[in-house]
C-alpha cells in the first residue's frame, strides 16, 4: 500500500535562480533586484536557503524583461503586471500607458535625429590639422554654434 500526498495546492517551484534567469535571458542579480523592488514575488526557499520558482515567475519575468527590452520604465511595468493580474478588466489603462510611452520614443527618436545631424555637421566640418583650430572643439565650446537646440540635452536624456 502507497501513502499518496495531495501536492494539488502546493505551488510548482522546482527551479533555481539560474535556471529562472537562463529561461527568462537575464542574470540571476537581475532576479535579484526585480524581487527586491517587488516586480517578482519572493521566492520560495529550500531548507538549505536556496530560491525556488515555479513557471509563473518564469512568465511573470519574461514579461517584465520584454516590456523593459521595449522601454518601459519599471513603473509602468509594475503597473501593467498589476493590470495583467486582472484579466477581465478592460484595456484601455494599457493602451494608454503603452500610447504614453510611443509619445516618448517618437520624442527621443526626434533629439535623437537632431543630434545625428549636428554631430553628422561638426565632424564633415573638422578639417583634421591641430586641436586649436579642431570644428569639434569649437563647437562643444559654444551652444550657439549649434543649429538645432534638440541636440542639446540629447543623448544623456535619452533614457
Amino acid at each position: 500500500m502507497t501513502n499518496s500526498v495531495d501536492t494539488s495546492h502546493v505551488p510548482d517551484r522546482t527551479i533555481g535562480i539560474g535556471e529562472l534567469a537562463r529561461r527568462a535571458g537575464c542574470k540571476p542579480e537581475t532576479v535579484r533586484y526585480y524581487e527586491r523592488i517587488g516586480l517578482v514575488g519572493d521566492a520560495s526557499r529550500t531548507e538549505g536557503g536556496q530560491r525556488r520558482y515555479g513557471e509563473e515567475a518564469v512568465r511573470r519575468l519574461t514579461f517584465i524583461r520584454h516590456a523593459r527590452d521595449f522601454g518601459f520604465s519599471v513603473e509602468a511595468v509594475r503597473e501593467l503586471l498589476a493590470m495583467s493580474d486582472q484579466p477581465d478588466m478592460p484595456c484601455q489603462e494599457v493602451d494608454a500607458i503603452a500610447k504614453h510611452h510611443l509619445e516618448e520614443v517618437e520624442s527621443r527618436l526626434q533629439r535623437l535625429s537632431a543630434l545625428r545631424d549636428e554631430l553628422k555637421r561638426m565632424v564633415s566640418q573638422c578639417a583634421g590639422g591641430k586641436v586649436e583650430s579642431c570644428r569639434i572643439i569649437e563647437v562643444l565650446s559654444d551652444h550657439q554654434l549649434c543649429i538645432s537646440d534638440q541636440a542639446h540635452g540629447g543623448a544623456h536624456d535619452l533614457g
